[in-house]
C-alpha cells in the first residue's frame, strides 16, 4: 500500500509520516517507552514551572501594593 494511501486513511499528513519514520525508525520498544515517559514527565515540569511562575507572579504583585 502506497504511503499517501496510508496517510489518508489515518487522517495524518505525508509530512507526518515521514517525521514520524525518521524519528522512531530503529527505535526499540523499551526505548519508546522511556521516551513516552520523559515526554510526559517534561510535559507535568512544564506545568509546574508555569503554576509557580503565576504564583510567583502573584506575590510580587501584591508586595508591590503592600510597598
Amino acid at each position: 500500500m502506497p504511503v499517501a494511501e496510508l496517510c489518508r486513511k489515518h487522517g495524518i499528513s505525508n509530512a507526518t509520516y515521514y517525521l514520524w519514520k525518521s524519528k522512531f525508525s530503529g527505535v526499540q520498544v523499551s526505548e519508546l517507552q522511556r521516551l513516552r515517559e520523559l515526554e510526559a514527565e517534561n510535559a507535568k515540569l512544564k506545568r509546574m514551572f508555569a503554576d509557580l511562575a503565576l504564583e510567583n507572579a502573584a506575590i510580587k504583585d501584591v508586595l508591590n501594593r503592600k510597598s
